[in-house]
């Protein structure tokens, strides 16, 4: 075990520590441990809903510790092609799919844009986002868009999305590419589409689906690609970075 790190501003008395760096793990399966005060336990990072029931853990762990740049590249992309396109951010009407706690929402209103909108399937997220970041979403919805009753996509579409932003969400599980092409099935014609996915997602090997769903999107026309970026989305428990890629395009009709 490494040696555990200073307690995490904001709460009180959380030590947190990470894996001997010369042990590697499969991203889906790093872990740390973390002392509120009662002794130290295990927890996976996509232990989300254990996350962030501790306050300030979730942005000490990825944010701090291990130095994730998800948020602010993706939202400088955006908004790069917004400022190219003639477009003010606060005409944007975002459905933030994998909102989590909001992080993602509070780069997006920084940026200028108007109205957020938050989806996430853990009620602990939308907890964590009322507790952390009240101000960023005009709604928060707790729904498991892989089967969203009538009433659910018509709440979702009353809220006239012309952009969505998914953001390190997708892959190993936790956003399937079924959810996104419903995501993005939400957007109106000629909305704009932010995303971050890791590079083995998209590749020729690619066993998720997400490779396939994003050739279809491209090559069938529905998407148009306008930028794109390989980045450090963060670095491991070995001290390693994870390459990520940043998609900005716009949508021109629905997935199929």
């Amino acid at each position: 075990m490494a040696t555990d790190l200073p307690p995490t501003p904001g709460t009180t008395d959380v030590r947190v520590a990470l894996p001997d760096p010369a042990r590697s793990y499969a991203q889906d399966a790093e872990w740390f441990v973390v002392d509120t005060g009662d002794g130290w336990r295990e927890i996976r990072f996509h232990d989300y809903a254990l996350i962030y029931d501790i306050p300030g853990l979730y942005e000490r762990l990825f944010y701090e510790i291990l130095q994730c740049q998800s948020p602010p590249t993706v939202c400088r992309l955006l908004r790069a092609e917004l400022d190219r396109a003639g477009v003010d951010p606060a005409t944007l009407r975002v459905l933030d799919l994998g909102a989590g706690n909001g992080i993602m929402a509070e780069e997006l209103r920084g940026a200028g844009v108007g109205y957020v909108v938050g989806v996430d399937l853990l009620p602990a997220a939308e907890q964590a986002a009322r507790r952390d970041r009240p101000e960023v979403y005009a709604a928060y919805h707790v729904m498991d868009m892989s089967d969203l009753t009538d009433a659910e996509h018509e709440q979702l579409a009353g809220h006239r999305f012309n952009a969505l932003a998914c953001v390190a969400a997708l892959g190993f599980g936790d956003i399937p590419p079924g959810v996104f092409r419903e995501a993005f099935n939400l957007v109106a014609d000629g909305g704009w589409v932010a995303f971050t996915i890791k590079d083995g997602f998209l590749s020729d090997a690619d066993t998720s689906g997400f490779s396939a769903l994003v050739k279809t999107l491209v090559e069938g026309g529905h998407l148009d690609l306008c930028a794109r970026t390989t980045y450090q989305h963060r670095i491991a428990t070995t001290g390693d970075p994870l390459s990520y890629r940043a998609v900005v395009g716009r949508k021109l009709s629905p997935a199929p």
